[in-house]
């Protein structure tokens, strides 16, 4: 069994601060950093499992896009033996139209 890879583009890593930062002013930091880490949990899961979530080659070939906690979305791609996470978008955020590697 393949186990792969997962990296962060510096785009989903600033996705990420931006929706610590978001939930922190709006709730507080502990609840900030408990959703956060319930991300990160969820996308290491992606290490024996990438292919999952919607293809969506008409953003870009090879993207596909998965739901988290009803308030996230991811935007990742599988190349080789790696899941690259472009973004992690909060709150119905449009994906950018250049999304990933």
């Amino acid at each position: 069994m393949v186990v792969y890879r997962i990296r962060l583009l510096p785009e989903a890593e600033a996705d990420l601060a931006a929706i610590y930062d978001y939930i922190r002013d709006h709730a507080s930091q502990s609840i900030a950093q408990g959703y956060v880490q319930r991300i990160m949990t969820y996308l290491t899961g992606f290490d024996t499992f990438p292919e999952r979530g919607t293809r969506r080659d008409d953003i870009r070939p090879g993207l596909r896009i998965v739901g988290f906690e009803r308030w996230v979305t991811i935007a990742f791609l599988v190349e080789g033996d790696e899941v690259i996470v472009s973004n992690v978008l909060y709150g119905g955020r449009e994906l950018p139209e250049e999304t990933g590697g």
